[in-house]
């Protein structure tokens, strides 16, 4: 065979590869509404950038006659390419081929994808969409998910690892994208559970369809296993690519700083009417946010779970940052269950990969009630605490308002080693609520009195002026400043850049016991 026959027969062979399972399947998962595998990964990647691994890889099983079933590439497309001119992995599902399922030499095609993300340091993208284990391959695809498991908590914390579910994700296989970062969900095509809806209903004999188990709206508004929902898949690809921008290749690395579009010292007038003059009624504190931040930059992440507590990535002065902040608008922004494991792992997340933290706190306190209780807010309130009190990155806080009792402690107080802690002249920073407080203190006097109702609001005017205000707080150095509200920006502005060379290391151990 002469050079231009055996080139021909490797161009032959590489053209195989691309059509996956053929050109009948592709147009199936096209009438689904769904990318391929290599269309995906097309769009993601900047243009011509993506190099692939392994295309010419075919599995080695011979049961029920899949020695006669070889596809090249067998099931999963894998390689490396550039997101905004840096360096990304990726893995994609390809639907097309066993309906995407997993067996021996795809779990290898996948763990050699993710070796070289960590090896090199950069993030690690997998898109998605299988059937789960290769039922013929047996033992060996139960074997080749616990070893891409294995590799996603070797992966934890040292590169970012993200997830789109672009089709089902049942059993085992949806163990890799919960361990991973994020999680992107498609509305209507995208399902995450471990047991469909048929074993369900023979177990339990509960009916229940698999958008309500396992689809977008459960999982980013029910469970919180998911982070983003996007209508389409160009759009979860986008939202992808815009969460990189925030985010360094790795744990040893800073986050990259765009060219400031926005002034550093712009006066935000605007916040000074958001927090009402009176203490009982809401306000978004997102209209906080987007104001101090660099404009257009708030992006938010986990929207509809917990929503009592707001968190997301922004820009400030150009630099990334991670923003937590309580919302007054549901639940008066108390902490729960929900919300403590929401804010936990963002807060975990941001100090695992050296992005700066800023808190807006307007915290009346834990979540009462016997289902809090029964379900441990104890011990998942404890989380939150925990996340803030070992962070390292620059921690900077904002009161706006109510920061009473231990959910003060927790919200990134100077007690925790915040850098950097301010209070608006609306803060009321103390053990409890006056109305509260006054009850406690006053049992007896109020019993007594002719009007009780007036010497109560009384009592709580004077309980107000004397404890629940910033200045007490001040005195102490438990806030650095109490501040105008219109000048915050311009002093997180300096903070940032001051907190930039921060250096804090902890004792030695192992690791810590977080009380999951």
């Amino acid at each position: 065979m002469t050079m231009d026959e055996k080139i021909e027969e490797l161009r032959e062979r590489k053209a195989e590869a691309e059509k996956g399972g053929g050109e009948d399947r592709i147009q199936a998962q096209h009438d689904r509404g769904k990318m391929t595998a290599r269309e995906r990964i097309d769009y993601f990647l900047d243009d011509g950038s993506f190099v692939e691994f392994d295309a010419l890889r075919e599995h080695r099983s011979t049961n029920f006659d899949m020695d006669e079933r070889k596809v090249p590439g067998d099931g999963v497309v894998t390689g490396y390419g550039e997101v905004d001119g840096r360096t990304v992995f990726v893995f994609a599902h390809d639907f097309t081929v066993f309906g995407g399922s997993l067996g021996e030499v795809f779990a290898e095609k996948v763990c050699k994808v993710m070796d070289r993300a960590l090896e090199t340091g950069a993030p690690i993208v997998g898109l998605n969409d299988s059937a789960g284990a290769r039922i013929q391959e047996g033992i060996d695809s139960l074997a080749g998910y616990a070893d891409i498991f294995h590799r996603n908590q070797k992966a934890s914390g040292v590169i970012p690892q993200i997830s789109a579910i672009m089709g089902p994700c049942a059993g085992g296989a949806v163990y890799s994208p919960a361990i991973t970062d994020f999680i992107f969900m498609v509305e209507e095509t995208s399902h995450m559970f471990i047991t469909g809806p048929d074993v369900i209903e023979t177990v339990t004999g509960e009916e229940v369809g698999f958008e309500e188990l396992g689809g977008a709206g459960t999982h980013t508004g029910e469970s919180g296993v998911a982070h983003f929902s996007a209508a389409a898949e160009k759009e979860a690809l986008d939202d992808i690519r815009y969460l990189l921008s925030f985010l360094p290749q790795n744990n040893v690395e800073d986050p990259p700083r765009v060219e400031p579009w926005d002034d550093p010292d712009r006066s935000v007038e605007a916040v000074e009417d958001v927090v009402p003059d009176l203490p009982q009624k809401p306000y978004d504190i997102v209209d906080v946010i987007e104001p101090i931040v660099d404009e257009g930059s708030f992006f938010e992440v986990a929207e509809r779970y917990a929503r009592n507590l707001v968190t997301g990535f922004a820009r400030l002065d150009g630099h990334a940052i991670g923003v937590v902040a309580n919302q007054p608008r549901v639940n008066a922004g108390t902490l729960d269950i929900d919300s403590s494991l929401k804010g936990s792992r963002f807060v975990r997340f941001c100090d695992a990969f050296n992005v700066p933290i800023l808190t807006f706190v307007d915290v009346p306190g834990f979540m009462p009630g016997t289902d809090q209780e029964h379900g441990g807010i104890i011990k998942h309130g404890a989380k939150l605490l925990y996340a803030y009190s070992e962070a390292t990155v620059p921690l900077m806080t904002v009161i706006t308002r109510k920061a009473y009792g231990g959910a003060y402690d927790v919200m990134a107080s100077k007690h925790l080693e915040a850098d950097v802690n301010y209070a608006w002249p609306t803060a009321e920073i103390a053990v409890m609520g006056p109305r509260g407080a006054v009850n406690i203190l006053y049992d007896d006097e109020l019993e007594a009195a002719e009007d009780v109702e007036a010497r109560r609001e009384q009592l709580i005017e004077e309980y107000r002026d004397a404890f629940a205000n910033p200045y007490t707080a001040a005195e102490r150095g438990f806030v650095d400043d109490v501040i105008e509200p219109k000048d915050t920006r311009a002093h997180l502005v300096k903070d940032l850049e001051m907190l930039r060379s921060k250096r804090k290391e902890g004792p030695s151990r192992k690791h810590g016991n977080i009380p999951l």
